[in-house]
C-alpha cells in the first residue's frame, strides 16, 4: 500500500470530519423541517465530504425549519418544494444512501469485534450484516419521512417505507458491493484493515457508488409518487 494512497486516504478522512462539523454547526442555528434530515445531512458529508457539504447549504438549507414556516406564513410555496426535479431525486438518494451508510459503520465495526462469516467467508459474512442493518436503518429513515409527510398511521407508514425504499437501498447496496468487491479482489486482492485510513477511504468511494446506481431507481420512484418527494 503505497504511501501516497494512505496520505489521500487521510485527507480525504480530515476534509470529510471538517465537513460534517461545518454542516451540524449550521443545522443547529437553522434545524431542517423535516428532523430527519438534521440526521442525513452530517451522514451524507460523511463521505461526500465537501460536496456532501455543498449539497446541504445549496440545497438543504432551503429546507431548513424557518424558512419552510416563513413561505407557509405568507400562503407561498416553501423554496424546497420549487427546486428542479433532479434535485429532489438526489435528495431522496442521500436520504436512502443516510441509512445504508450508517448500517455499514455499525457493522464494519462490529465484525471487526465480532467476526461473521457466510459460505465460509467473512467478507460475505460482512455484506450480509451490512445489508440486514442497511435495510433497518433504511426503513426507518424513510418511514420518518412518508408518516408525517403523509399522515399514515404506524401500519401504513411502514409499509409504504417498505415499498419505497427495499428498491432504493438494494440499488445502492449494488454500488456499494461492486465498488469493495473491486477493490478487495483486483486492486488489493485482500481487505484493507479496518483501523487503516484507506479503508475508510474506499467506503467513501463505494457510498459515492451507490449514490449513483440508486439514483436512476430513485428517479423512478420518485416519479411514480412511490417515493416521498423532499
Amino acid at each position: 500500500m503505497s504511501d501516497s494512497l494512505v496520505a489521500i486516504a487521510w485527507i480525504s478522512l480530515a476534509l470529510a470530519t471538517l465537513s460534517v462539523v461545518a454542516v451540524v454547526l449550521d443545522l443547529r442555528r437553522h434545524p431542517q423541517h423535516m428532523w430527519i434530515m438534521n440526521v442525513v445531512w452530517p451522514l451524507s458529508a460523511l463521505y461526500a465530504g465537501p460536496l456532501g457539504a455543498w449539497a446541504y447549504f445549496r440545497l438543504g438549507r432551503q429546507a431548513s425549519d424557518e424558512r419552510v414556516k416563513a413561505a407557509r406564513s405568507r400562503d407561498e410555496t416553501p423554496p424546497h418544494k420549487r427546486k428542479p426535479f433532479w434535485q429532489s431525486v438526489a435528495i431522496g438518494a442521500t436520504h436512502c444512501g443516510s441509512g445504508c451508510t450508517l448500517g455499514d459503520i455499525v457493522a464494519e465495526w462490529t465484525v471487526f469485534f465480532l467476526p461473521v462469516t457466510l459460505f465460509g467467508s467473512q467478507i460475505f459474512g460482512t455484506w450480509a450484516l451490512d445489508y440486514a442493518l442497511a435495510f433497518l436503518f433504511g426503513i426507518a429513515f424513510q418511514y420518518f419521512t412518508i408518516k408525517p409527510a403523509r399522515g399514515l398511521s404506524m401500519s401504513d407508514g411502514l409499509k409504504s417505507a417498505l415499498k419505497a425504499d427495499v428498491l432504493s437501498l438494494t440499488a445502492w447496496q449494488i454500488g456499494m458491493y461492486g465498488w469493495m468487491a473491486v477493490v478487495l479482489f483486483v486492486i488489493f486482492d485482500h481487505e484493507p484493515s479496518k483501523t487503516s485510513p484507506v479503508f475508510w477511504f474506499m467506503m467513501q468511494l463505494a457510498m459515492i457508488a451507490g449514490f449513483l446506481t440508486s439514483y436512476p431507481v430513485n428517479w423512478w420512484l420518485i416519479r411514480t409518487g412511490i417515493k416521498e418527494r423532499m
